[in-house]
């Protein structure tokens, strides 16, 4: 009977601080909420070097598909750094803005194979599999975070528009600097 009673002050701590956190992200704009996440500090990095901030910070209502730190490491070696480069400001925006959708889409609803249009013009393909969102070929790993300006839902992989697919397929491989340089 005792172990009942630790089990239930247990979780009502847990969901007191769900609660309360799930309040305060509500009182924060996208970009507040991702400033005060760890695992999402190489996302306000680029988000800052796409100039994006302002944009994010504004009334919206806007998705965005957020990427942890460790899906930006996942990217083939050297693809985050050329991104980051002033010179291909346009390209780390053209990835960004795929991770954001117009308007407040929670996790119910996503429907599988509903097709997303994202701010950066192309459409995302939203599939449910035993239970999981996914967007393209990520995972949501957390949804329905809401901000006051939208919604985030984190994800375990970076996205990439058609148009950067395409040019990161055109290098012989990934590891080939200076043939992807050239060919961005």
């Amino acid at each position: 009977m005792r172990t009942l009673k630790n089990i239930r002050g247990v979780c009502a701590i847990i969901f007191g601080l769900l609660l309360s956190t799930n309040v305060q992200a509500q009182d924060s704009n996208i970009v507040e909420l991702a400033v005060a996440t760890d695992d999402l500090s190489t996302l306000v990095t680029a988000v800052q070097e796409a100039g994006l901030v302002e944009t994010l910070q504004s009334e919206g209502p806007f998705t965005v598909f957020a990427p942890t730190n460790e899906a930006f490491e996942a990217l083939p070696e050297g693809v985050l750094e050329m991104l980051l480069k002033p010179e291909n400001k346009d390209k780390l925006t053209a990835v960004l803005t795929y991770h954001v959708v117009p308007g407040k889409v929670m996790s119910g609803d996503l429907k599988d194979g509903m097709m997303a249009e994202t701010v950066e013009g192309s459409k995302a393909e939203i599939s449910l599999n035993y239970g999981k969102a996914m967007v393209d070929n990520a995972t949501v790993a957390m949804a329905d975070i809401e901000a006051s300006n939208g919604v985030v839902h984190v994800i375990d992989t970076v996205i990439l528009p058609p148009s950067i697919k395409k040019a990161l397929a055109s290098g012989d491989s990934y590891g080939d600097k200076e043939k992807k340089e050239k060919d961005w």
